[in-house]
């Protein structure tokens, strides 16, 4: 095959796929005409750097932000700004070796494809099935938390079965929106990240008004905290910077995706850390940081305690409507990126192929789609924010374990950056791991364990099908 052209998975597509080679050979047609014409199956390549930037900023920016940071406070205590800083470092490599390889192959499915493409099935597979788990999990909880903002911002006091009543139907209606194309999902995704940037603007300004800049939480930063406990909220946090993985798993619809994919990345990986530094310090010097990382056993959303406790009256609102779009871009987001890992699987048989069909009109995955909505349905049944956030940091880590050795296995002509850039992102990832909860380390082994039995299922069948 010619370097850059994408080979046809399926076997109907061997005859068209020699035609192809006769067209491209002799130079008769466009590679990129013919490339349509006959992959039927292919997404619309519609995002460009500013959209790709805001796709990542709207996957971090919610429950990251919203719940995350008092999470790792209440382990970390003021430990929590070093322990962003080096979530941030981890995810800047993880970032690059993400970058490299979305350039490199750019297709819809992240590292699910990469650990296929570059190691083997099994480091593919799991990466996929990791990132289902992990992310499912995530997008109930920001299900979950969207309503849980709503109901209180309303002064709804209601039982859990019509909060999760709720939760499923603004599930049904998010899904309904991703299903409708990238364009109407990217236009929407624009207005999202831009009213919570602009809630949280809000929140930091009229605190610096009010106590002016947050410096005793920096100079407090390595006081009554331990070594271990920061790296554990490093873990917690580094969960809360993942979102740049959707530009990644998006890339078969990224325009120009070998300069718009890494470019898009590293500066969404920037502003995340200029934000996630002022919000932290923000609510620190606000209500200091024992204080801060209680709020997660409450009712409300952290930050709008924060906002409470500034006494202004029209800056509880603001971070409301933020946290709402917050949620509601997380749920988006995900929903992207998972439908898109689940269409890639579906497309190497680990699940159903009929789940790869892709909507002619649309140009839109929707079985994949919808099925994503199913999964989520059923975690929104049983979502508990805390084990969930632990739980998808233990799952995300091996899930970049697995991009920053496929990276290690570029090739030369393809590799963006130094080697030294995967390696520190591997041993980063493994190690951030080892300090998670022990009991969620075991639950997470169990999983990867009940996934790996079923890829060799999957792999034994396709093996007695082709036999026969």
């Amino acid at each position: 095959m010619p370097e850059n052209v994408p080979e046809f998975r399926d076997e109907s597509f061997q005859f068209g796929n020699m035609i192809f080679l006769n067209f491209y050979y002799v130079g008769k047609l466009n590679p990129s005409v013919t490339i349509s014409f006959f992959m039927t199956d292919e997404l619309k390549r519609a995002i460009c750097t500013p959209g790709a930037v805001l796709m990542g900023l709207g996957s971090i920016i919610g429950t990251g932000i919203f719940v995350s940071i008092a999470i790792a406070t209440e382990v970390a205590g003021t430990g929590i700004v070093i322990a962003i800083i080096v979530a941030a470092i981890l995810a800047a490599f993880n970032g690059l070796s993400s970058a490299q390889l979305a350039a490199a192959h750019p297709v819809s499915g992240g590292t699910y494809e990469y650990g296929y493409k570059f190691i083997n099935s099994w480091f593919g597979f799991t990466a996929g099935w990791m990132f289902m788990v992990a992310k499912s999990a995530s997008a109930a909880t920001a299900v979950l938390g969207c309503i849980g903002y709503l109901f209180y911002a309303f002064g709804v006091d209601t039982s859990n079965m019509v909060i999760t009543g709720a939760g499923l139907l603004l599930l049904i209606i998010m899904t309904a929106l991703v299903s409708g194309g990238i364009q109407r999902s990217n236009s929407a995704n624009k207005w999202i990240v831009s009213i919570t940037l602009a809630g949280l603007a809000a929140l930091v300004v009229t605190s610096l008004f009010i106590n002016g800049l947050p410096l005793d939480p920096l100079t407090n930063a390595t006081s009554d905290t331990s070594l271990s406990s920061i790296l554990y909220a490093s873990a917690l946090m580094f969960v809360a910077y993942t979102g740049y993985g959707r530009i990644a798993t998006l890339g078969e619809e990224v325009a120009e995706p070998r300069t718009t994919i890494p470019k898009a990345i590293i500066v969404a990986m920037v502003v995340i850390v200029v934000i996630y530094l002022s919000v932290t310090l923000t609510a620190i010097q606000v209500m200091g940081a024992e204080a801060f990382g209680m709020t997660t056993e409450g009712e409300a959303a952290p930050l709008m305690i924060v906002a409470q406790a500034l006494s202004v009256p029209v800056i509880g609102p603001i971070v409301t409507i933020a946290a709402v779009t917050a949620m509601l871009g997380v749920l988006l987001n995900l929903l992207l990126g998972l439908s898109r890992v689940l269409l890639g699987m579906a497309r190497r048989r680990d699940v159903p192929h009929a789940i790869a069909r892709i909507n002619k009109e649309t140009q839109s995955p929707v079985v994949a789609v919808w099925v994503t909505c199913v999964i989520i349905g059923l975690l929104v049944l049983s979502g508990d924010v805390v084990f969930t956030w632990s739980f998808s940091a233990f799952t995300v880590l091996i899930y970049y374990s697995i991009t920053n050795l496929s990276a290690l296995f570029l090739p030369e002509e393809q590799r963006l950056y130094p080697r030294i850039v995967p390696i520190i992102g591997l041993f980063g990832c493994l190690f951030l791991a080892l300090w998670i909860d022990p009991a969620i380390i075991l639950l997470g082994t169990v999983v990867i364990g009940i996934g790996l039995i079923w890829h060799w299922i999957t792999r034994r069948y396709s093996k007695n099908l082709g036999s026969i």
